[in-house]
């Protein structure tokens, strides 16, 4: 149970259209996760979220640093998530733990700057995965000017423009693999780069490129989303990225969510952030685009249900069509399910 939970529940939202098809193309499963709104997230936890109340068909785990150990080399590391998440990934598609397919599709980690060494353990992912297995996701996000948390990776600055890390980002293509990009909003350009380079690689934006709203970004609302439509455009002329619509629920974003005396509905959550989904979607397009939860990191501000909520009720006016794309079918399309 979340350490926030008796807090969610004082606003937690009947599922609209509950029979709507979903595939959620973006949580973490782990577990001693210190410092988390939900230190221990494995199948009975996810199973709580996905199954109250919304069609979950089926999801895809993101890697998150699971079953690390310190002691190991980041080349065990990484393995050991993966094969972690495909044991969970096999429970779940026995059918025994109900209808949802957990972690059906798997994106790992691998240390891309090592270049071209970094062959062997994306062969090594693929190998124990070879059904699941769908991309790498090398994070980015960090800022230099010390007032931004560092991500879990403490990725050096500049890394997806180093030539090393372009060097290894250079094999995915060949595996049929995709890049899972989380980087902080100044660094889009940098994104922007490599998505340029390598245009025959599908590069799956996080977290709609992470608007930052604390530190040297507090009270920078405006200037920050100005500075950020600016890249997205740019960055929604390559066609080989697709965007994600969620993860703007953390803290980092600065929206303060988690300090209100309830969580927000679904509408509130929308309303506040909507004019970042409204412009990817213009920009990108419903053919690249699909809504993610982020779970459970988001969910230090809201509920499963009521996040959902709030994607159905942007998306209310929308053909039946175009929302079978965003909530399910583009999903399962990009990573091949």
């Amino acid at each position: 149970m979340s350490i926030n939970e008796e807090w969610l529940l004082t606003n937690k939202e009947e599922a609209l259209e509950p029979d709507l098809p979903i595939c959620d193309p973006h949580h973490h499963l782990w577990a001693f996760k210190k410092g988390s709104v939900e230190p221990t997230y494995l199948l009975p936890e996810i199973l709580n979220d996905t199954n109250s109340g919304h069609n979950i068909i089926s999801t895809v785990f993101i890697e998150c640093g699971a079953m690390y150990n310190p002691e190991h080399s980041i080349v065990e590391q990484v393995i050991n998530e993966t094969e972690f998440v495909n044991g969970i990934a096999a429970m779940s598609n026995s059918g025994s733990y109900g209808n949802t397919k957990i972690a059906a599709g798997i994106v790992g980690s691998a240390p891309l700057l090592i270049g071209d060494k970094v062959a062997n353990i994306l062969d090594k992912h693929l190998s124990i995965a070879p059904n699941r297995f769908k991309g790498i996701r090398s994070q980015a996000a960090m800022h230099p000017d010390g007032t931004i948390p560092v991500s879990r990776a403490r990725p050096i600055e500049g890394v997806y423009i180093n030539d090393m890390f372009q060097q290894g980002f250079s094999h995915l293509e060949s595996r049929n693999l995709s890049f899972e990009a989380w980087c902080y909003h100044p660094q889009l350009p940098q994104l922007i780069q490599l998505a340029k380079k390598f245009p025959n690689t599908s590069i799956i934006l996080n977290h709609f490129g992470g608007p930052l709203g604390v530190g040297s970004f507090t009270n920078k609302e405006d200037e920050t989303y100005d500075f950020w439509e600016k890249q997205i455009i740019e960055l929604s002329k390559c066609d080989n990225v697709i965007a994600k619509l969620g993860g703007i629920a953390m803290e980092i974003n600065g929206f303060n969510w988690h300090n209100k005396p309830s969580p927000p509905t679904g509408d509130q959550l929308i309303n506040r952030t909507k004019r970042y989904y409204d412009k990817t979607l213009e920009l990108f397009g419903i053919d690249r685009c699909m809504f993610e939860s982020n779970f459970p990191v988001d969910k230090v501000s809201c509920s499963y249900v009521n996040l959902w909520n709030g994607f159905k009720t942007l998306t209310k006016n929308y053909s039946s069509s175009e929302r079978a794309k965003l909530f399910h079918d583009n999903a399962t399309k990009t990573y091949k399910l």
